[in-house]
């Protein structure tokens, strides 16, 4: 089941601040995270649109939102329940969609018409989306809106350089009101807090300021009669049009006198300009925090400037990128501003103030291409194809560090057996060792000759470091310890596409395009040890984590088990219709006849090694069960159609007569209009106007820890988890195993009994309940007469309750007592336990880490406190004291 999506932290859309201002909400491609800024944590709500997102509507209330996407089609979602309510399709793009501050309606902006509808959710209705009225009267695209804070009026900004403001209701002296003043694309526009006041801001960085005659009190409801006879035409006409009638509206951006007599009047009282003399810089978004007056603009050049209103002052000015800034947000208690930039993936939250970063994350801009898991499951590496190599938590799903030293591609990543170096080979020649104590590039190791890495393994003490190459035909193998070149082990007749060392030997396994897998003993001076031989190019290479089985993947779809001790071939799944390939726009070939999708280009054992998960060139990942060869689950990874390849058949009604319309660049301005993609292009052609990147899987990896995996594709690094906490699973079940009879059970203090009721039951709350109720003097007593198979079902329950109980020692008081009374025996079955012992590792480590950050900062203040308590008693000389006592105030005041 799909629990978080790392890697990518903004596309493309609107970003916004929730009700209490500690959260953010970012669109991720169809998807969207919910970063908690006050407690570091990051999710990814397990819900999707068809299409990337393209606006996102917060309800003042902060529990509903609208998620809208390129076609238009808008799912409405419960962000308490994290579950989609409704779902409506609006036909067409939509800019841009804002509630009203009281809650009651939202305007969303299409074409050129803004639509107002009530909300959703206050009471029980068959249509959560009902059109209420439908505003005309900008005549290019319209572009974004903004309310009054009693709801009573909205203004909308338009790409003819216009702004107009509309009653939310018939106003008798304004039902709407044209604004122009500008000369480009007006990118926002803002109401002054409680008045009709307005600043509107256009694309060539010009501000104006207006002014209005009245305030809100003094818009006044429609006469009686006239109400009457416009409640007869919308009986007539149930979608009326918002002006008073239709010949009126095409050139009523200056309406007549009589028309404006007694009505609301807007006065222009200033323009100001952004840009100095001579400079071009596109205005490209902007927020505006009514409290404080503070007016945020971002640049296209990645520039922003915070200015105070009506005066137009200078606060602060910053470049934090050198991409467009696409979108803006300013939290409730304007502290806190997001930005986001869609060019890098970029996500900042900067604390204007103090001047400093609250979150700082951006993907990899270019495709991920490998990830490997810490041998306990706290943190996944990454290697991307900008050259970057990133360390994430898995917990908190943000990444810490990143590592910029290649200058080219990185093709595989890996951890050592301690957890804490990072190796990454690239296409650059290099293959670098990263320390994860100090964050610095600590060893570099290369080949004699420059030659292009393609895959890289280390064995399981971490000594040994090999890197197969892709033009060479070559592996080299080098030491840790010294960085020195051992051996250049040669045989290959094809580039290197795969290695892996054997977990309990040092054996590695090469794979490659001449149709072998070698097997090199790393201690014997003969080297190779045996050669085993498949029927067609190699791809990827495999162990078993208890090193007994070999699982091989061929071009022809493949894959083949082998046991390398006696070099026998054990099994084998024909893999090649599981893998549906979808057919990218341009092909000119179905995908079924398409023969580059039909093969498994990443292979990775479940940790218990009954299962292996395999991925290539599709939206699909297949899980198989290895004994008996068959698909136990395929998983769907991604619902984009913003992505190519996703369908196995193209859209009819994109064909025409001359192929798809995908084909025809609008714009490329050819003889005949087609362009012919680039053979060779993986990603599609960079220098068409539109361009899809293409659905794949690059690789997948499954935790130590055995409760999820991790696969990195085109949308970023996508995580899915086991999920306990809904499934009744009792265990050898018996009539007169009741939570009544385990309460009894307990009441009587018969706690190992209960113990093994309530897992038998199965029931987490319950076994909770159990456990906590246990004596601490006890503990030593029960764990000893706990029988065998109970102990690692403890151990597992242990590991989860870590991660949310707040009885850290009395938990900890167990593991210790269950692991030294029971540690021989486990020892003998350590192969099959290994992924509870790393998950319970994992969760104490966790715990560890935080606690002692805790103690050193405690310790900290103490020592300080101590010093500042010693510098006071000391005697000074009297011309000195006087000064330096002031100094020393303001000191410990600002420290404290």
């Amino acid at each position: 089941q799909f629990s978080g999506l790392l890697g990518t932290v903004y596309r493309r859309g609107n970003l916004s601040f929730t009700r209490d201002g500690s959260s953010l909400i970012s669109p991720v491609g169809n998807r969207i995270s919910v970063f908690d800024l006050k407690n570091n944590k990051c999710e990814t709500l397990p819900l999707a649109t068809r299409l990337n997102i393209v606006c996102v509507g917060l309800s003042p209330d902060g529990r509903l939102a609208i998620l809208i996407d390129e076609e238009g089609a808008a799912l409405l979602v419960s962000l308490i329940g994290k579950c989609v309510i409704h779902r409506f399709y609006f036909h067409k793009p939509v800019h841009s969609i804002s509630f009203s501050p009281d809650g009651k309606k939202f305007v969303i902006t299409k074409d050129n018409v803004a639509l107002m509808y009530h909300a959703p959710g206050k009471k029980r209705e068959f249509n959560a989306f009902v059109l209420d009225k439908t505003y005309y009267g900008p005549y290019d695209e319209t572009t974004c809106i903004d309310w009054t804070d009693d709801s009573k009026c909205f203004a909308v900004g338009s790409k003819d350089t216009s702004t107009w403001v509309f009653g939310a209701e018939r106003w008798a002296n304004l039902i709407y009101y044209s604004l122009g003043g500008h000369k480009d694309i007006i990118v926002a526009c803002f109401f002054e807090e409680n008045s009709l006041d307005l600043y509107t801001i256009s694309q060539d960085a010009a501000l104006c300021v207006w002014q209005c005659d009245t305030e809100l009190d003094g818009l006044k409801p429609m006469p009686p009669k006239d109400a009457a006879r416009e409640k007869n035409a919308e009986e007539n006409d149930e979608e009326f049009l918002e002006e008073p009638k239709s010949e009126e509206i095409h050139g009523k951006a200056n309406p007549n006198e009589q028309e404006t007599r007694c009505k609301v009047k807007y006065s222009r009282v200033a323009k100001y300009f952004f840009n100095k003399e001579g400079d071009f810089n596109n205005l490209t978004s902007a927020a505006y925090h009514k409290k404080t007056h503070l007016l945020v603009t971002g640049f296209a050049s990645g520039i922003f400037h915070l200015h105070e209103l009506p005066d137009f002052n200078l606060i602060h000015s910053l470049s934090i990128s050198d991409q467009r800034i696409a979108s803006i947000s300013i939290n409730c208690t304007g502290d806190w501003i997001a930005f986001g930039c869609s060019g890098l993936g970029q996500l900042l939250v900067w604390e204007w103030q103090s001047e400093s970063y609250v979150l700082k994350q951006q993907g990899h801009f270019n495709s991920m291409v490998s990830l490997a898991y810490s041998p306990d499951g706290q943190y996944i590496v990454t290697g991307g194809e900008d050259g970057k190599v990133k360390v994430w938590n898995t917990s908190s799903s943000f990444c810490f560090v990143t590592f910029t030293e290649h200058t080219s591609g990185v093709t595989a990543v890996t951890f050592t057996s301690n957890g804490y170096v990072v190796l990454s080979a690239s296409q650059d020649g290099t293959v670098r060792a990263f320390d994860l104590h100090r964050y610095r590039n600590f060893r570099t190791f290369t080949s004699p000759r420059p030659t292009q890495f393609s895959c890289l393994a280390v064995d399981s003490s971490g000594e040994i470091v090999s890197a197969g190459s892709q033009d060479s035909f070559e592996i080299f193998i080098w030491s840790m310890q010294s960085g020195r070149l051992l051996d250049v082990l040669s045989g290959h007749e094809g580039p290197i596409s795969s290695l892996s060392f054997n977990p309990m030997k040092c054996v590695l396994a090469s794979a490659s395009w001449d149709k072998t897998v070698k097997l090199w003993d790393m201690l014997d001076s003969w080297r190779t040890k045996e050669t085993l031989i498949l029927n067609s190019d190699v791809l990827v290479v495999a162990f078993r984590p208890d090193g007994k089985e070999l699982a091989v993947a061929a071009l022809n779809g493949q894959i083949t088990f082998w046991d390398h001790e006696n070099a026998v071939q054990t099994g084998s799944i024909e893999g090649r219709h599981d893998l549906q390939m979808g057919r990218k726009e341009l092909d000119k070939i179905t995908a079924k006849q398409s023969a580059k999708g039909k093969s498994f280009t990443t292979l990775c054992y479940s940790a218990d090694g009954q299962s292996i998960l395999a991925g290539g060139l599709s939206k699909f990942v297949c899980i198989y069960n290895v004994k008996e060869q068959i698909l136990m689950k395929k998983f769907e990874i991604s619902c984009n159609f913003s992505l190519d390849a996703m369908e196995e058949y193209l859209d009819r009604r994109k064909m025409t007569e001359f192929g798809s319309m995908a084909l025809i660049d609008e714009g490329a301005g050819g003889e005949d209009g087609v362009a012919i993609p680039l053979p060779g292009v993986k990603r599609g052609d960079m220098s068409y106007r539109h361009f899809k990147p293409e659905i794949r899987v690059t690789c997948l990896r499954f935790s130590p820890t055995g409760r999820s995996w991790a696969a990195t594709t085109t949308e970023g690094l996508l995580i899915y988890s086991l999920d306990s906490g809904l499934i009744f699973d009792p265990f050898e079940l018996d009539v007169d195993i009741t939570p009544g009879n385990i309460h009894k059970t307990l009441h009587q203090k018969e706690y190992t009994m209960a113990i093994i009721m309530a897992f038998k039951l199965n029931e987490k709350k319950l076994i909770q309940e159990v456990i906590e109720a246990v004596p601490s003097n006890e503990i030593d007593v029960i764990c000893s007469s706990l029988p065998e198979l109970y102990v690692e079902k403890l151990l597992e329950f242990l590991a989860s309750a870590f991660e949310i109980s707040c009885h850290l020692e009395f938990y900890l008081i167990w593991a210790h007592k269950l692991l030294m009374l029971h540690g021989q025996k486990l020892k003998t079955r350590s192969v099959k336990l290994l992924p509870v012992i790393q998950f319970l590792q994992k969760s104490i480590q966790r715990h560890f880490e935080d606690v002692s950050k805790l103690c050193e900062w405690n310790i900290y203040n103490i020592k300080y406190a101590l010093a500042i308590s010693q510098q006071r008693g000391m005697k000074r000389l009297a011309e000195e004291t006087s000064a330096d006592e002031d100094d020393l105030d303001s000191d410990s005041d600002y420290l404290m």
